[in-house]
Order: C-alpha cells, then sequence, then structure tokens
C-alpha cells in the first residue's frame, strides 16, 4: 500500500485512541479492505483519500458509531463519547456560532446598505435634509451618486460573503453527520 495511504490510516488510528484497541484495528481493518479494493479497480492514492475525505472527520463518524451502537454501559462507550464530542464540539463551538452569526449579519447588512444609499441619494436629488444623512457614506467620497453605486456594489459583496457563510454552515453540519457514508461506493 501506498505511503500516503498508510499516512492516512495512521491519522485515523490517532484520531480514534480513546477506543479499545480491538475497536480500533476492526475500523482500521475495514478503512484499508475499502482503500485496496478500491486500489483493485484502479483508483489512485489521491482520489482514495479525497472521496474518504478528512481522517479527523471519519474518525468522528464512526466514533459517533460506536456511542449510538447499544444502550447498555461500557468504559469503551464513554471514551468513545469523550472522544467524539472533542473531536465535533471542539470545532463546532467555534464554527457553528461564527457562521451561524455572520450569514444572517452580512445578508442583514446586504439589504441595509444600498437601502441607506438609496436614502442619501434622494435626499440629496431632493434637497429633504433628512437628519443624520450626511453621515451616511464612504469616507472620502463625498458625490452622491458614486455613493449610491458603491453601496449597490458594497451590498452584492455583503450578500454574496452571507450566502458562502450559510453555504459553509450547511456543508459543516452535513460533514459531521454523513462523513462514514462516504465510504459506501
Amino acid at each position: 500500500m501506498e505511503k500516503i495511504l498508510n499516512d492516512y490510516l495512521e491519522k485515523i488510528e490517532k484520531y480514534l485512541k480513546p477506543l479499545p484497541v480491538s475497536e480500533r484495528v476492526d475500523i482500521v481493518k475495514e478503512i484499508k479492505s475499502e482503500m485496496l479494493e478500491l486500489q483493485g479497480n484502479g483508483k489512485k492514492a489521491e482520489e482514495i483519500i479525497e472521496r474518504l475525505g478528512n481522517p479527523k472527520e471519519l474518525a468522528k463518524a464512526y466514533l459517533g458509531d460506536v456511542i449510538t451502537k447499544g444502550n447498555s454501559f461500557s468504559w469503551s462507550r464513554i471514551l468513545a463519547i469523550c472522544a467524539y464530542y472533542s473531536l465535533a464540539s471542539v470545532s463546532g463551538l467555534i464554527v457553528i456560532p461564527v457562521l451561524a452569526i455572520c450569514s444572517p449579519v452580512f445578508i442583514f447588512c446586504a439589504m441595509a446598505t444600498p437601502i441607506l444609499g438609496v436614502i442619501k441619494l434622494i435626499d440629496t436629488l431632493l434637497n429633504l435634509s433628512i437628519p443624520y444623512v450626511k453621515n451616511i457614506g464612504i469616507s472620502g467620497v463625498e458625490n452622491p451618486y458614486i455613493v449610491f453605486v458603491l453601496c449597490v456594489i458594497i451590498g452584492v459583496v455583503f450578500y454574496l460573503m452571507g450566502w458562502g457563510c450559510w453555504k459553509l454552515l450547511v456543508r459543516y453540519i452535513k460533514a459531521i453527520g454523513y462523513t462514514k457514508k462516504r465510504l459506501s461506493f
């Protein structure tokens, strides 16, 4: 077996350390047999690694399976629960809240920015002197037409950032739960 595949298996085994040796060996053997089968079908090592995904995510999926396997108490299950939450929750404590907050904030800003540009433009064109409209603008730009165009452009950028954060959030949540399914070809 190629070095890249062996390195991948070593990483999987490292992330599965809290499990008993017998379970860890079984999981590594299962993944190794999948790798060998794919190699037999003409897949290159890079394609196999790409198909299996991140070793940490794959290990999380296996740990999740060990946790949900039975209802009885066992020390290996307790260790699997601790390992799973240390892998899934630590990143989830940062990634999920950040993306869940950034997505709606960027989308709100995407709507507000062009509206403020329109208000600035209407106030200038109709000479309404709406309070605080003079504070709407972009540093160093006085022309209300340019401010409006820049506000629209910035609004589009905010929308794309919000949409991107949302897509990343959805992909992250799916990856946590479905990584092992990538093994089913």
